[in-house]
């Protein structure tokens, strides 16, 4: 096989899918309060049968995320802990960036849906936004009180949008 799409496979083979990266975020998470992690851990705090934390704990190490021997604790790599940083900040400034406007309504739901499929340039960016609004209060104020001419949904029933759920459930 040529070098480069053996490059290819092993870039593809390494991507991290949703549940990796909810898994590697509650890693870094417990890590970071308790200063280790043990499998039981992570199955508590995510609430999943023990043999599939034992299959994500797997998978994680095979793509060089964590460090994991049987019957010990589970380290994070230091890609690991790179990965799990950006994971938990990503978290955290969408749930601030989310909170800024007045229909912050289940945020950490809106967040779950929407995280991993952000790139980092754009959290970059959303980073960005939080610090201009938070920076001058009634820049804020001034963006809520434009009005959208014409080309928003704003009378439209889009009620069957899993979006709306947010807004009228619990």
């Amino acid at each position: 096989m040529p070098a480069l799409l053996r490059r290819e496979r092993i870039t593809i083979e390494m991507m991290l899918t949703e549940s990796m990266e909810d898994y590697l975020e509650m890693f870094y998470r417990i890590v970071a309060q308790q200063g280790y992690i043990r499998p039981v851990d992570l199955s508590n705090a995510i609430k999943v049968k023990p043999s599939s934390v034992t299959r994500m704990i797997q998978k994680l190490d095979e793509a060089g995320f964590i460090k994991y021997e049987k019957y010990r604790n589970i380290a994070l790599t230091e890609k690991g802990m790179t990965y799990g940083r950006f994971l938990v900040w990503r978290d955290e400034k969408l749930k601030e960036f989310f909170r800024l406007s007045k229909e912050n309504v289940q945020v950490e739901e809106q967040v779950e849906g929407v995280e991993h499929y952000i790139t980092p340039e754009t959290m970059k960016f959303i980073h960005k936004l939080i610090l201009y609004f938070k920076a001058d209060p009634a820049r804020l104020q001034e963006l809520e009180a434009v009005e959208c001419q014409g080309d928003d949904p704003e009378q439209e029933d889009l009620r069957y949008l899993r979006a709306w759920l947010f807004r009228h459930s619990g």
